[in-house]
């Protein structure tokens, strides 16, 4: 069900049923509360991670474009087929 299709059917509800679903709806979103908050917090925050700045000093890879190069030409160069 859409949300719109969801809309209609509470627009065509009687007066007591809406205010039941208004009071339910309250309901869940205090028993839900901490729901997002545990969510996010259950990911740890990615600076926190080891693996983040491993190379920010790393001089030879100021220009990173020039490093996957030259490394591509170290590893896939061969004897015989030395590509440039």
């Amino acid at each position: 069900m859409g949300q719109a299709e969801l809309l209609k059917e509470i627009s065509d509800l009687p007066p007591v049923a809406m205010q039941q679903l208004i009071d339910f709806t309250a309901f869940l979103k205090t028993r839900y509360a901490n729901y997002q908050k545990e969510k996010r917090s259950a990911y740890p925050d990615l600076l926190d991670e080891p693996f983040i700045g491993i190379w920010k000093n790393r001089k030879d890879m100021d220009d990173s474009v020039t490093w996957v190069r030259k490394t591509r030409h170290a590893e896939w160069r061969t004897d015989n087929n030395d590509r440039t």
